[in-house]
């Protein structure tokens, strides 16, 4: 890409986190107009090397930078995942079952989101129906990291992470089933904060789940950026059972009693990469005056398998679905074999899902009893940093991407079975020059506690991040 006074520009508001880019377009620095069309040409450039954006709406985008966009992100650059409702553009679910599917309306949670002043650019990639920890859909085919285009992003908000990673937006949203937004965070380099249940930031179909586990967010590269965005919401989406959620500015005085889990449920060994980079975070807060003990892993393989099993359900419940959707012209075929076979696996143990439900609910239990004794925990991310494209793909045997994904996603499932808070930071570096997160986690409501923590270790320099954009551009 040749350097003239356009693309030059063009490079320096990619270096802008969203609060700083909404404060210049308040200032009249710039306009809306200026700098969403810098993020389009941005997107332009960089998706032949990404395969991020399967439905892009430039020219929508354009037209809503000119009109009065307002909100505490008025004018900041964004894309929605390809797994939720914008009008008049294609929302795929991943799935080529889904490749016509044209919504009339914007889901209302998501017209909440951009509420905030966010402008949307169009679809960020996600894995199909959101249902695996990478983003390689046959879809729309696989979805690379920024850091190292032969890896994952990891999923299933990959395409979210790949851009903001990239520096296309400074922020994009996504959800947070299992991990979804903190592992692709992990991977990328980047801030992802799952929110508590309660505070009920999820579609309304989502809420109506047997067990309430996904809740929606946002990926970014900066904590000030996370925090802006969650209060920005929690003010449209007042919570019944949680006090607003306040501004969070910095860090706290206070410091915190932390649980250290490095330990797996099911008894594998980590990659020493990650024990390293967790075991460095810990350290790094003993350093700043936190108190840390290590502990044994609180929960089992019983509870990795359950919520596999609740996993399994949702695959059948997502074919049963759109089999109602379609009609006579549904093909189950059009379906990937993961999904597929997912759900074949809550068809042949129906009795077993219902026991598996049971045993999940208890794990609030367990993790308010911990809360009694510890103000937050660390963990890692993920049990390795992000993976090859393929080693997780949808073209692997069914037994052998299961127990990748059951090995590689250990941690993080658990907050969303609970309702807890919890953060992925990027903390640590494999060799390689893969991004490596680290998992923070704190009671229901708390998210303020883990922003402060998050600022703190920011400001102490412990994020692992360094502009990747200049070499994206050149290899475009």
């Amino acid at each position: 890409m040749k350097q003239n006074k356009t693309s030059v520009r063009c490079d320096e508001l990619a270096e802008w986190d969203a609060v700083e880019t909404a404060a210049r377009i308040r200032s009249r620095e710039l306009s809306t107009g200026e700098v969403v069309a810098a993020a389009i040409e941005r997107a332009k450039a960089l998706d032949p090397v990404l395969n991020a954006i399967p439905a892009p709406d430039y020219e929508r985008a354009m037209v809503r930078a000119q009109s009065d966009v307002r909100g505490p992100l008025a004018g900041v650059p964004t894309f929605i995942k390809d797994l939720d409702d914008v009008a008049g553009l294609v929302n795929s679910y991943g799935s080529r079952a889904h490749m016509e599917n044209i919504p009339k309306r914007t889901d209302k949670f998501i017209s909440k989101i951009l509420d905030t002043g966010l402008v949307s650019l169009g679809k960020s990639a996600a894995s199909e129906f959101g249902l695996t920890g990478t983003t390689e859909s046959l879809a729309h085919g696989p979805t690379s990291n920024p850091w190292k285009t032969t890896h994952s992003p990891g999923g299933s908000s990959g395409g979210a992470a790949a851009l903001v990673a990239a520096g296309v937006v400074p922020m994009a949203q996504g959800s947070d089933g299992g991990g979804s937004l903190r592992i692709p965070a992990g991977f990328c380099g980047l801030v992802g904060l799952k929110v508590s249940r309660e505070r009920r930031f999820t579609t309304a179909p989502l809420d109506r789940l047997p067990l309430r586990i996904v809740t929606y967010g946002v990926v970014t590269r900066t904590v000030r950026d996370t925090a802006h965005f969650i209060a920005a919401l929690d003010e449209r989406v007042a919570s019944r059972r949680l006090p607003r959620m306040p501004l969070v500015e910095g860090p706290a005085k206070k410091r915190l009693r932390m649980g250290l889990i490095v330990d797996t449920p099911t008894g594998i060994s980590i990659d020493p990469e990650v024990r390293a980079s967790v075991i460095a975070a810990a350290e790094r807060c003993a350093r700043l005056g936190h108190e840390i003990e290590e502990l044994p892993c609180p929960f089992d393989g019983q509870t990795v398998e359950d919520f596999l099993m609740y996993w399994s359900v949702l695959a059948w419940g997502t074919i049963v679905q759109t089999r109602l959707q379609r009609g006579r012209s549904f093909d189950i075929e059009q379906m990937e074999p993961w999904t597929r076979n997912l759900a074949r696996r809550f068809s042949k143990d129906r009795r077993g899902a219902f026991s598996a439900f049971k045993r999940l609910r208890k794990q609030s239990l367990v993790w308010d009893r911990l809360f009694s004794n510890y103000d937050a925990f660390i963990s890692p991310t993920a049990t390795a940093a992000a993976p090859l494209l393929g080693r997780l793909g949808p073209d692997v045997a069914f037994d052998t991407a299961f127990q990748r994904v059951r090995d590689y996603f250990l941690y993080t499932p658990v907050q969303n079975v609970t309702g807890d808070a919890a953060v992925s930071l990027p903390l640590g570096m494999s060799e390689d020059g893969l991004p490596i997160g680290v998992q923070f986690i704190a009671p229901q409501g708390e998210e303020a506690r883990l922003l402060e923590l998050a600022y703190e270790l920011e400001a102490d320099g412990a994020f692992r991040r360094r502009p990747l954009w200049p070499e994206l551009y050149r290899a475009a």
